[in-house]
């Protein structure tokens, strides 16, 4: 079957238009992925098709641009309150449930918590996962309930100040990555780490601000559910950092491990490759001033010109 980014479509100009739709990028990867990939057994004992290292996609966020997948209605509400809570250095998925935002109920359910040893823990309690990662790294996890105020390394932080007084470090990172806490976390990381890049602007414009770039590690990328979340919500950080560093958002970058679509999403998959993508939306900000990374709320985004296709239901696989 052709990829998706080579269907004719109505003009030329409007073809090239289509072509260039940083979408085709995730659409091609999972015709590449079901055409051409290993059949290989799972952690959820679901099975999955899958490829190693797939080319980086690239996703402009130029002019406020949002990469939220167009080929079906993204949760974006979902993924701005999972974001938020990662921000905070959360760790506690009953906090998102109370919100309507149940995808971490599986990996926090009291069966699936006691399959990985977790007895000790309430229900909910996810141990040292992304936030803690991001707000806490290398302190003693104790619990959800804990205050960490104070401990550990607020990586987070030091990537803010990093991009603001010294933005051409090479070690401006974020990783959730740390092999001394994954036994104690109900789902090991899967976008691990992240690389923050600042262009500076020529010296002949002054006025113009820096660009900021984000380069993101994915070990386990599921295609058909995971990585539309992870698209959108490493360029809404990107986006957030740009805003409290007086910077400006320029491009997201991804590179996958194990590029996986699971047995039981192909046929909604194969339905979305017959859809032609639309414009990405924009984002703007309610609010001006927010200087601080831990001030903004779920109604300081506002997301203009979303115009999807339907949903497609999928099927998590815990």
């Amino acid at each position: 079957m052709a990829s998706p980014a080579h269907v004719p479509s109505n003009g030329e100009q409007d073809s090239q238009r289509i072509v260039e739709h940083d979408e085709y990028q995730y659409l091609n990867l999972i015709r590449r992925v079901l055409d051409t990939g290993d059949a290989r057994p799972d952690r959820t004992g679901t099975g999955t098709i899958s490829i190693f290292a797939p080319p980086s996609l690239r996703f402009s966020l130029t002019n406020s641009t949002l990469p939220l997948l167009t080929t079906k209605r993204t949760f974006y509400r979902g993924i701005i309150e999972e974001l938020l809570w990662f921000i905070h250095g959360s760790t506690d998925s009953t906090l998102l449930t109370r919100k309507g935002v149940k995808i971490w109920d599986g990996n926090g359910s009291r069966a699936f918590l006691d399959s990985r040893g977790l007895h000790h823990r309430r229900e909910g309690d996810l141990g040292p996962v992304y936030g803690f990662q991001w707000r806490h790294f290398g302190a003693e996890y104790v619990d959800c309930d804990t205050d960490y105020t104070g401990q550990g390394v607020d990586q987070l932080r030091e990537c803010i100040e990093k991009i603001k007084s010294n933005p051409t470090d090479r070690r401006i990172i974020l990783s959730a990555w740390n092999p001394k806490d994954i036994p104690q976390m109900a789902l090991p990381p899967c976008h691990m780490i992240c690389q923050f890049y600042v262009q500076l602007p020529p010296p002949d414009s002054p006025r113009s601000k820096p660009k900021l770039s984000c380069l993101m590690f994915q070990r386990s990328a599921d295609l058909g559910l995971g990585i539309p979340f992870n698209i959108a919500s490493y360029a809404l950080l990107t986006h957030m950092i740009a805003h409290v560093t007086g910077t400006q958002a320029h491009e997201l970058v991804i590179q996958l491990g194990d590029a996986h679509v699971y047995r039981d999403h192909v046929e909604a998959l194969e339905e979305q490759l017959t859809r032609q993508p639309t414009k990405f939306p924009t984002l703007r900000w309610a609010r001006d001033g927010i200087k601080d990374i831990e001030e903004f709320v779920y109604s300081d985004f506002v997301i203009e010109g979303y115009e999807p296709h339907p949903a497609i239901a999928m099927k998590m696989s815990v």
